[in-house]
């Protein structure tokens, strides 16, 4: 019979439709093997297509914006926000606006077209995670901001224009709605309790051990107990932390925890497109004791259509229990 479950950070309820079941081979998804194919504006030699970099790692012998890099950080070409000028919030009757401000950054991952994060070197992955560091650290100081979302469209249907493996950054004026109902939700237990929800889960998973992928001494990544979609996958730090940040100075561990999770992934379900998103506690509260920063990633497999826009509801064809089973025994 499927189960209606709730997310207990968000109050989120899905459906695990047991009855429509499906194992990584009933998803037809686009390999997201990467190909050259024409001109592509984020490989070396092309540098001057984008806009003039904020920040790249390089040998100190090569000139900006010019090859020679092993990362680029560059402000998208086609923001969904602009850098310069005022908030200006404001009312119209009922309704609040403001300026659209903020940034819109690209984190080119690596010079070669044909590497993904699961392919690339791990000092790669990790240099990606101190680029996202370095960025929202820098972006902090800008006193109209809020908030920098993360995040990284894996192939065409994921979202991404361009396939050359790249993630993005967006500093907000406000929080996000699904990290302030993360983070209020996450409060509330803690006054109830005394505890992180986080934290709690975490050990029941362990426990439990049932819904558990992977784990090393400082991460363990997890099938959520009401996945949105099928092979939904978190990645927390074992121990309370609230703001994305290296531990003990390196992210070495973050980078095997990830770029292991993304193999098992496409070992799974075949170089699936994806999306993921690091969720952290906004400025204005960065270090507290009831939010634990954390990724999530999301295969697109499924699509969403009117029950789901119309309810709020998603239905999940693959119980956690089973997509972890799939993803721990995977050989990569």
């Amino acid at each position: 019979m499927s189960e209606l479950r709730r997310d207990p950070i968000s109050g989120r309820w899905v459906i695990i439709a047991v009855e429509r079941g499906k194992r990584p081979s009933d998803f037809a998804s686009v390999s997201q093997k990467r190909k050259i194919k024409g001109f592509c504006p984020f490989c070396p030699g092309n540098e001057y297509t984008a806009p003039q970099e904020i920040i790249a790692f390089r040998p100190p012998n090569t000139a900006p914006n010019t090859p020679g890099w092993t990362l680029r950080v560059v402000p998208n070409k086609f923001p969904a926000l602009q850098i310069h000028g005022e908030l200006n919030k404001r009312g119209e009757g009922i309704y609040d606006k403001m300026n659209g401000i903020g940034a819109h950054e690209v984190i080119i991952e690596t010079p070669d077209h044909l590497l993904s994060l699961s392919t690339m070197s791990l000092k790669a992955v990790e240099d990606v995670l101190w680029a996202y560091y370095f960025r929202i650290t820098d972006l902090k100081k800008d006193v109209r901001f809020k908030y920098v979302l993360v995040f990284k469209n894996e192939g065409e249907a994921a979202g991404a224009s361009i396939e050359h493996t790249h993630s993005q950054l967006i500093a907000l004026p406000i929080i996000p709605h699904i990290v302030k109902d993360e983070m209020n939700s996450a409060k509330r237990y803690f006054e109830l309790r005394d505890r992180c929800i986080f934290c709690d889960i975490i050990a029941q998973e362990l426990e439990f051990e049932k819904r558990i992928i992977y784990q090393n001494d400082a991460y363990i990544v997890l099938a959520p107990f009401a996945p949105r979609e099928p092979f939904e996958t978190w990645i927390l730090p074992k121990r309370h932390e609230s703001r994305f940040e290296p531990r003990e100075k390196s992210f070495s561990l973050l980078a095997e925890t990830l770029q292991t999770t993304l193999k098992k992934l496409d070992a799974v379900l075949e170089t699936p497109p994806y999306n993921y998103v690091i969720h952290t506690s906004p400025f204005q509260d960065e270090i507290n004791e009831y939010y634990h920063w954390h990724i999530e990633i999301i295969p697109k497999l499924t699509k969403t259509a009117g029950f789901e826009w119309g309810s709020g509801f998603f239905i999940n064809p693959t119980p956690p229990e089973e997509a972890a089973k799939f993803m721990r025994e995977a050989k990569i």
